[in-house]
């Protein structure tokens, strides 16, 4: 089987994952191409990687007829012009999360997906960790039941990274966007995919960066400026299913909290789980409760193995037509979920679709 040629679009901070799966998935992909506003980096990229062709406009690299997928890692407010424009183009494609920023972009991606043919994979990096995987054998197996209830927290003490993630008219939004796509997509996932009758919530505006706090570091985008910030600190919110299940979250930037937290759980049934801070199942076997600890290699989240899985499937998905693991339907259906929990706290009222 030939070699997937690959042309990747933003050399920013998340193309190095991309980038690294791509070289550690050598036999079925070759980093072709690489494309940045800034020539600099695109070539510095180029050179790490073994790229053939470094590009400054996205156009020039979807009209390389070598290239045959692209991965887009550009702030969020292009990924809906770039995906229609590279399927477009006859291109396979990999979006990072979130699908965009609104409802209607996400419909013309849809839209964009259907007239081509072509696949199109959402970066929902979580639904490809090995433990998610375990997870849902037992899920699928029946084993937990029906699954009607899960709760969802990732919450940063201290970490807006400011720059494109604080600027709204490029992110979108703030933590909602940014960390609760990823709790958000993998109970949902986990629950069986079911479709969104209702979402009510609330967000804050009330810390900003907290540039002035001391001793404590945290990740920081490289156009950062301390000055800057439009995005909200913390969102809750509850979100209601067709199907009478329901969804909590709360996902914060910054909060007066003594340590970050990260939790997924879902109930069920017949039984639980808790895939954050650590795999765990909660069974009930000969009318006792059990508390099981799954043997896999790491007890959370393995982000490196899962972005490798994550490149490996879309390369599959690419070179079979498989429909892919996390497809552009889904990310429409995740973006009414993000989309309505800024509207909900807007209005003061809850969204039902």
């Amino acid at each position: 089987m030939t070699k997937v040629k690959i042309g990747l679009i933003g050399a920013g901070s998340i193309s190095e994952s991309h980038l690294d799966a791509y070289s550690k998935n050598d036999q079925t992909a070759e980093i072709y191409a690489i494309c940045d506003l800034n020539g600099e980096r695109a070539q510095a990229k180029a050179d790490k990687y073994g790229a053939t062709r470094v590009y400054t406009d996205y156009h020039e690299l979807l009209a390389d007829s070598e290239v045959e997928a692209v991965s887009i890692c550009t702030w969020n407010n292009t990924h809906a012009e770039i995906a229609i424009a590279a399927l477009r183009a006859g291109k396979h494609v990999l979006v990072e999360k979130p699908l965009c920023r609104t409802v209607e972009e996400a419909l013309q991606v849809e839209q964009a997906v259907k007239e081509s043919g072509k696949i199109l994979q959402v970066g929902f990096v979580r639904r490809y960790d090995r433990n998610a995987e375990v997870v849902r054998q037992f899920i699928d197996s029946g084993e937990l039941g029906e699954i009607y209830y899960a709760k969802a927290s990732c919450l940063r003490r201290l970490g807006n990274p400011g720059g494109w993630f604080s600027d709204i008219e490029r992110s979108g939004g703030g933590p909602v966007i940014d960390l609760g796509v990823h709790v958000i997509d993998i109970c949902w996932y986990m629950m069986g995919r079911p479709k969104v009758v209702s979402v009510s919530a609330n967000t804050y505006n009330k810390l900003g960066n907290r540039a002035n706090v001391k001793n404590l570091s945290f990740y920081k985008a490289a156009d950062y400026d301390a000055s800057k910030n439009t995005v909200e600190d913390l969102a809750n919110a509850l979100i209601r299913f067709e199907n009478g299940a329901s969804l909590m979250v709360d996902v914060s930037f910054t909060l007066h909290a003594k340590q970050d937290e990260l939790s997924v759980k879902l109930y069920g049934d017949k039984g639980g789980v808790e895939l954050e801070p650590n795999i765990q199942l909660v069974l009930e076997k000969h009318d006792t409760i059990l508390n099981v600890t799954p043997q896999t290699d790491s007890t959370s989240f393995n982000f490196p193995s899962a972005f490798q899985n994550e490149i490996r499937m879309f390369l599959h998905s690419v070179q079979s037509g498989d429909t892919p693991r996390s497809p552009v339907q889904d990310g429409v259906e995740v973006m009414k979920m993000l989309c309505g929990i800024y509207e909900s706290a807007a209005k003061g009222q809850e969204i039902r679709y």
